[in-house]
Protein backbone atom coordinates (compact mmCIF):
# COMPACT_ATOMS: atom_id res chain seq x y z
CA UNK A 1 0.00 0.00 0.00
CA UNK A 2 1.60 3.25 -1.12
CA UNK A 3 1.48 6.59 0.61
CA UNK A 4 -0.33 7.96 -2.41
CA UNK A 5 -3.06 5.32 -2.09
CA UNK A 6 -3.68 6.36 1.49
CA UNK A 7 -3.46 10.11 1.00
CA UNK A 8 -5.89 11.58 3.52
CA UNK A 9 -5.75 8.62 5.93
CA UNK A 10 -4.13 8.78 9.38
CA UNK A 11 -0.60 7.28 9.64
CA UNK A 12 -1.76 4.77 12.26
CA UNK A 13 -4.57 3.61 9.96
CA UNK A 14 -2.03 3.29 7.17
CA UNK A 15 0.09 1.04 9.43
CA UNK A 16 -2.86 -1.17 10.46
CA UNK A 17 -3.88 -1.74 6.85
CA UNK A 18 -0.30 -2.64 5.97
CA UNK A 19 -0.18 -5.15 8.86
CA UNK A 20 -3.48 -6.69 7.73
CA UNK A 21 -2.28 -7.06 4.14
CA UNK A 22 0.96 -8.60 5.40
CA UNK A 23 -1.06 -11.16 7.39
CA UNK A 24 -3.19 -11.94 4.32
CA UNK A 25 -0.04 -12.46 2.29
CA UNK A 26 1.85 -14.67 4.75
CA UNK A 27 -0.89 -16.56 6.59
CA UNK A 28 -3.52 -16.90 3.87
CA UNK A 29 -1.43 -16.72 0.72
CA UNK A 30 -3.93 -14.22 -0.73
CA UNK A 31 -3.74 -13.51 -4.44
CA UNK A 32 -2.21 -10.24 -5.61
CA UNK A 33 -5.54 -8.98 -6.96
CA UNK A 34 -7.27 -9.74 -3.64
CA UNK A 35 -4.61 -7.77 -1.77
CA UNK A 36 -4.96 -4.86 -4.19
CA UNK A 37 -8.75 -4.77 -3.83
CA UNK A 38 -8.67 -5.07 -0.03
CA UNK A 39 -6.02 -2.38 0.25
CA UNK A 40 -7.99 -0.01 -1.99
CA UNK A 41 -11.28 -0.60 -0.13
CA UNK A 42 -9.75 -0.18 3.31
CA UNK A 43 -7.86 2.93 2.22
CA UNK A 44 -11.07 4.52 0.98
CA UNK A 45 -12.85 3.65 4.24
CA UNK A 46 -9.96 5.08 6.30
CA UNK A 47 -10.17 8.36 4.39
CA UNK A 48 -13.95 8.46 4.83
CA UNK A 49 -13.91 7.97 8.60
CA UNK A 50 -11.13 10.48 9.13
CA UNK A 51 -13.53 13.10 7.78
CA UNK A 52 -15.93 11.93 10.52
CA UNK A 53 -13.20 12.44 13.16
CA UNK A 54 -12.78 8.66 13.60
CA UNK A 55 -10.01 6.14 13.02
CA UNK A 56 -9.99 2.45 12.16
CA UNK A 57 -9.75 1.59 15.85
CA UNK A 58 -12.65 3.84 16.90
CA UNK A 59 -15.08 3.57 13.96
CA UNK A 60 -18.38 1.82 14.63
CA UNK A 61 -21.15 0.10 12.69
CA UNK A 62 -22.82 3.45 11.99
CA UNK A 63 -19.64 4.67 10.29
CA UNK A 64 -19.57 1.58 8.08
CA UNK A 65 -23.26 2.04 7.20
CA UNK A 66 -22.63 5.67 6.31
CA UNK A 67 -19.65 4.64 4.16
CA UNK A 68 -21.75 2.11 2.22
CA UNK A 69 -24.56 4.65 1.84
CA UNK A 70 -22.14 7.13 0.29
CA UNK A 71 -20.84 4.50 -2.12
CA UNK A 72 -24.41 3.56 -3.03
CA UNK A 73 -25.02 7.17 -4.06
CA UNK A 74 -22.07 6.74 -6.43
CA UNK A 75 -23.83 3.79 -8.08
CA UNK A 76 -22.34 0.95 -6.04
CA UNK A 77 -23.96 -2.39 -6.94
CA UNK A 78 -25.12 -4.88 -4.29
CA UNK A 79 -22.47 -7.35 -5.41
CA UNK A 80 -19.68 -4.78 -5.03
CA UNK A 81 -21.05 -3.64 -1.66
CA UNK A 82 -20.98 -7.26 -0.46
CA UNK A 83 -17.28 -7.49 -1.35
CA UNK A 84 -16.49 -4.33 0.59
CA UNK A 85 -18.40 -5.58 3.64
CA UNK A 86 -16.41 -8.82 3.43
CA UNK A 87 -13.13 -6.88 3.35
CA UNK A 88 -14.15 -4.84 6.39
CA UNK A 89 -15.26 -7.93 8.31
CA UNK A 90 -11.94 -9.65 7.74
CA UNK A 91 -9.99 -6.53 8.59
CA UNK A 92 -11.85 -5.97 11.87
CA UNK A 93 -11.61 -9.67 12.72
CA UNK A 94 -7.84 -9.24 12.36
CA UNK A 95 -7.83 -6.20 14.65
CA UNK A 96 -9.92 -8.12 17.22
CA UNK A 97 -7.65 -11.16 17.15
CA UNK A 98 -4.61 -8.90 17.51
CA UNK A 99 -6.16 -7.24 20.56
CA UNK A 100 -6.36 -3.84 18.89
CA UNK A 101 -10.16 -3.74 19.20
CA UNK A 102 -12.64 -5.38 21.53
CA UNK A 103 -15.26 -5.90 18.86
CA UNK A 104 -15.87 -6.35 15.14
CA UNK A 105 -18.28 -3.57 14.10
CA UNK A 106 -18.52 -4.93 10.56
CA UNK A 107 -20.30 -8.05 11.89
CA UNK A 108 -23.28 -5.82 12.71
CA UNK A 109 -23.67 -4.95 9.02
CA UNK A 110 -25.73 -7.37 6.93
CA UNK A 111 -24.22 -8.48 3.67
CA UNK A 112 -26.19 -6.88 0.83
CA UNK A 113 -28.43 -9.44 -0.83
CA UNK A 114 -27.13 -10.33 -4.26
CA UNK A 115 -28.40 -12.67 -6.87
CA UNK A 116 -25.53 -14.29 -8.60
CA UNK A 117 -26.14 -14.57 -12.36
CA UNK A 118 -26.20 -18.09 -13.71
CA UNK A 119 -23.23 -18.86 -15.94
CA UNK A 120 -23.60 -19.25 -19.68
CA UNK A 121 -23.49 -22.89 -20.71
CA UNK A 122 -22.98 -24.70 -24.01
CA UNK A 123 -24.76 -27.95 -24.75
CA UNK A 124 -22.78 -31.17 -25.04
CA UNK A 125 -23.45 -31.15 -28.78
CA UNK A 126 -22.19 -27.58 -29.18
CA UNK A 127 -19.06 -28.37 -27.22
CA UNK A 128 -18.40 -31.37 -29.47
CA UNK A 129 -18.83 -29.17 -32.55
CA UNK A 130 -16.25 -26.75 -31.21
CA UNK A 131 -13.74 -29.56 -30.76
CA UNK A 132 -14.45 -30.93 -34.23
CA UNK A 133 -14.02 -27.48 -35.76
CA UNK A 134 -10.45 -27.43 -34.49
CA UNK A 135 -9.47 -30.53 -36.47
CA UNK A 136 -6.59 -30.09 -38.88
CA UNK A 137 -3.04 -31.19 -39.61
CA UNK A 138 -1.49 -27.73 -39.26
CA UNK A 139 0.53 -27.49 -36.00
CA UNK A 140 -1.52 -24.49 -34.84
CA UNK A 141 -4.76 -26.40 -35.37
CA UNK A 142 -3.32 -29.39 -33.53
CA UNK A 143 -2.31 -27.17 -30.61
CA UNK A 144 -5.68 -25.41 -30.50
CA UNK A 145 -7.56 -28.72 -30.44
CA UNK A 146 -5.36 -29.98 -27.60
CA UNK A 147 -6.06 -26.82 -25.60
CA UNK A 148 -9.83 -26.96 -26.22
CA UNK A 149 -10.07 -30.64 -25.33
CA UNK A 150 -7.92 -30.17 -22.23
CA UNK A 151 -9.86 -27.15 -20.97
CA UNK A 152 -13.19 -28.96 -21.31
CA UNK A 153 -11.89 -32.30 -20.07
CA UNK A 154 -10.25 -30.97 -16.89
CA UNK A 155 -12.36 -27.86 -16.21
CA UNK A 156 -9.31 -25.61 -16.04
CA UNK A 157 -9.23 -21.87 -15.62
CA UNK A 158 -7.76 -20.29 -18.76
CA UNK A 159 -4.85 -18.90 -16.70
CA UNK A 160 -4.08 -22.45 -15.56
CA UNK A 161 -4.35 -23.86 -19.08
CA UNK A 162 -2.02 -21.48 -20.88
CA UNK A 163 0.69 -21.65 -18.20
CA UNK A 164 0.63 -25.42 -17.66
CA UNK A 165 4.13 -26.86 -17.32
CA UNK A 166 5.05 -29.81 -19.50
CA UNK A 167 6.10 -31.57 -16.30
CA UNK A 168 2.52 -31.27 -15.08
CA UNK A 169 1.46 -34.17 -17.30
CA UNK A 170 1.16 -37.21 -15.04
CA UNK A 171 0.57 -40.93 -15.63
CA UNK A 172 1.32 -40.72 -19.32
CA UNK A 173 -1.04 -37.78 -19.82
CA UNK A 174 -3.97 -39.33 -17.95
CA UNK A 175 -3.86 -36.58 -15.30
CA UNK A 176 -2.56 -33.06 -14.74
CA UNK A 177 -0.91 -31.49 -11.72
CA UNK A 178 -2.44 -28.01 -11.70
CA UNK A 179 -1.38 -25.03 -9.60
CA UNK A 180 -4.49 -22.91 -9.09
CA UNK A 181 -5.53 -19.84 -7.11
CA UNK A 182 -3.51 -19.12 -4.01
CA UNK A 183 -0.85 -21.57 -5.17
CA UNK A 184 -3.08 -24.54 -4.29
CA UNK A 185 -2.26 -27.69 -6.22
CA UNK A 186 -4.77 -30.27 -7.41
CA UNK A 187 -4.70 -33.38 -9.59
CA UNK A 188 -7.08 -33.06 -12.53
CA UNK A 189 -8.08 -36.18 -14.51
CA UNK A 190 -7.78 -36.02 -18.30
CA UNK A 191 -10.42 -37.68 -20.47
CA UNK A 192 -9.67 -39.97 -23.40
CA UNK A 193 -10.34 -37.38 -26.13
CA UNK A 194 -8.09 -34.83 -24.42
CA UNK A 195 -5.34 -37.40 -23.84
CA UNK A 196 -5.40 -38.32 -27.55
CA UNK A 197 -5.32 -34.65 -28.54
CA UNK A 198 -2.31 -34.08 -26.28
CA UNK A 199 -0.65 -37.15 -27.79
CA UNK A 200 -1.14 -35.67 -31.28
CA UNK A 201 0.17 -32.29 -30.16
CA UNK A 202 3.38 -33.27 -28.32
CA UNK A 203 5.27 -34.25 -31.54
CA UNK A 204 4.71 -30.71 -32.92
CA UNK A 205 5.30 -28.83 -29.64
CA UNK A 206 8.87 -27.93 -30.62
CA UNK A 207 7.44 -25.91 -33.53
CA UNK A 208 6.40 -23.22 -31.06
CA UNK A 209 9.57 -23.00 -28.96
CA UNK A 210 11.16 -19.51 -28.94
CA UNK A 211 14.78 -18.80 -29.82
CA UNK A 212 17.32 -16.54 -28.18
CA UNK A 213 19.45 -13.86 -29.83
CA UNK A 214 21.88 -16.51 -31.08
CA UNK A 215 19.17 -18.52 -32.73
CA UNK A 216 19.28 -21.26 -30.09
CA UNK A 217 16.01 -22.86 -29.02
CA UNK A 218 14.83 -21.84 -25.54
CA UNK A 219 12.51 -24.25 -23.76
CA UNK A 220 11.00 -22.74 -20.61
CA UNK A 221 9.05 -25.92 -19.91
CA UNK A 222 5.53 -24.74 -20.78
CA UNK A 223 3.17 -27.32 -22.26
CA UNK A 224 1.96 -24.70 -24.74
CA UNK A 225 5.04 -22.57 -25.52
CA UNK A 226 5.00 -19.44 -27.64
CA UNK A 227 7.53 -16.99 -29.03
CA UNK A 228 5.74 -14.12 -27.29
CA UNK A 229 6.86 -12.24 -24.20
CA UNK A 230 5.26 -14.63 -21.71
CA UNK A 231 6.87 -17.70 -23.22
CA UNK A 232 3.49 -19.41 -23.52
CA UNK A 233 0.22 -18.93 -25.39
CA UNK A 234 -1.64 -15.98 -23.87
CA UNK A 235 -5.21 -16.16 -22.58
CA UNK A 236 -6.25 -13.49 -25.11
CA UNK A 237 -4.77 -15.46 -28.02
CA UNK A 238 -6.54 -18.63 -26.94
CA UNK A 239 -9.83 -16.80 -26.42
CA UNK A 240 -9.63 -15.41 -29.97
CA UNK A 241 -8.95 -18.92 -31.25
CA UNK A 242 -12.15 -20.08 -29.54
CA UNK A 243 -14.15 -17.28 -31.19
CA UNK A 244 -12.83 -18.39 -34.59
CA UNK A 245 -13.79 -21.99 -33.82
CA UNK A 246 -17.28 -20.88 -32.80
CA UNK A 247 -17.77 -19.28 -36.22
CA UNK A 248 -16.65 -22.48 -37.94
CA UNK A 249 -18.84 -24.64 -35.68
CA UNK A 250 -21.97 -22.54 -36.19
CA UNK A 251 -22.11 -21.44 -32.55
CA UNK A 252 -22.62 -17.75 -31.74
CA UNK A 253 -19.14 -16.41 -30.81
CA UNK A 254 -20.68 -14.21 -28.11
CA UNK A 255 -21.68 -17.39 -26.26
CA UNK A 256 -18.19 -18.87 -26.31
CA UNK A 257 -15.21 -18.08 -24.08
CA UNK A 258 -12.64 -20.10 -22.11
CA UNK A 259 -14.70 -19.61 -18.94
CA UNK A 260 -17.86 -20.83 -20.69
CA UNK A 261 -16.06 -24.10 -21.47
CA UNK A 262 -15.15 -24.42 -17.78
CA UNK A 263 -18.82 -23.84 -16.92
CA UNK A 264 -19.81 -26.49 -19.46
CA UNK A 265 -17.41 -29.00 -17.88
CA UNK A 266 -19.00 -28.54 -14.44
CA UNK A 267 -22.61 -28.43 -15.60
CA UNK A 268 -22.33 -31.45 -17.88
CA UNK A 269 -20.73 -33.48 -15.07
CA UNK A 270 -23.45 -32.56 -12.58
CA UNK A 271 -26.20 -33.20 -15.14
CA UNK A 272 -24.68 -36.64 -15.59
CA UNK A 273 -24.91 -37.39 -11.87
CA UNK A 274 -21.41 -36.45 -10.69
CA UNK A 275 -20.90 -35.78 -6.96
CA UNK A 276 -20.79 -32.07 -6.08
CA UNK A 277 -17.73 -32.49 -3.86
CA UNK A 278 -15.87 -34.26 -6.66
CA UNK A 279 -16.67 -31.44 -9.08
CA UNK A 280 -15.54 -28.91 -6.47
CA UNK A 281 -12.18 -30.68 -6.19
CA UNK A 282 -11.74 -30.83 -9.97
CA UNK A 283 -12.56 -27.13 -10.38
CA UNK A 284 -10.22 -26.16 -7.56
CA UNK A 285 -12.89 -24.23 -5.65
CA UNK A 286 -11.93 -23.49 -2.05
CA UNK A 287 -15.60 -23.07 -1.06
CA UNK A 288 -18.33 -25.48 -2.16
CA UNK A 289 -20.87 -22.63 -2.38
CA UNK A 290 -18.98 -21.45 -5.45
CA UNK A 291 -19.58 -24.84 -7.06
CA UNK A 292 -23.24 -25.04 -6.08
CA UNK A 293 -24.24 -22.47 -8.68
CA UNK A 294 -23.75 -25.16 -11.31
CA UNK A 295 -26.42 -27.32 -9.68
CA UNK A 296 -28.94 -24.57 -10.43
CA UNK A 297 -27.89 -24.56 -14.07
CA UNK A 298 -28.19 -28.33 -14.26
CA UNK A 299 -31.62 -28.27 -12.58
CA UNK A 300 -32.86 -25.57 -14.97
CA UNK A 301 -31.71 -27.63 -17.95
CA UNK A 302 -33.51 -30.72 -16.66
CA UNK A 303 -36.65 -28.67 -15.96
CA UNK A 304 -36.61 -27.25 -19.49
CA UNK A 305 -36.23 -30.77 -20.85
CA UNK A 306 -39.25 -32.03 -18.93
CA UNK A 307 -41.51 -29.20 -20.01
CA UNK A 308 -40.40 -29.28 -23.63
CA UNK A 309 -40.22 -33.03 -24.23
CA UNK A 310 -42.60 -34.75 -21.79
CA UNK A 311 -45.75 -35.93 -23.62
CA UNK A 312 -48.07 -34.65 -20.85
CA UNK A 313 -46.38 -31.25 -20.52
CA UNK A 314 -49.26 -29.21 -21.97
CA UNK A 315 -48.29 -25.98 -20.34
CA UNK A 316 -45.19 -24.83 -18.53
CA UNK A 317 -46.05 -23.28 -15.14
CA UNK A 318 -45.16 -19.64 -14.63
Amino acid sequence: MTARALAGAAPEDDRLIALFLEMMTIDRNAAAMTLKNYGRDLARFAIFIRKRKESLTTAGADDISAFLAELEKDGLSAATAALKVSALRQFYAFLYEEGRRGDNPAMLIDRPKTRRPLPKVLTVEETARLAEASSGADPRAVRLRAMVELLYSAGLRVSELVSLPLAGLCNGGAALLVRGKGGRERLAPVGGAAARAIGDYLPVRDTFLPKDGNGDVVDQGFLFPSRGRTGHVTAARFAQGLKDLANKAGVAPARVSPHVLRHAFATHLLSGGADLRAVQAMLGHADITTTQIYTHVAQDRLRDLVFSAHPLAKKRPS
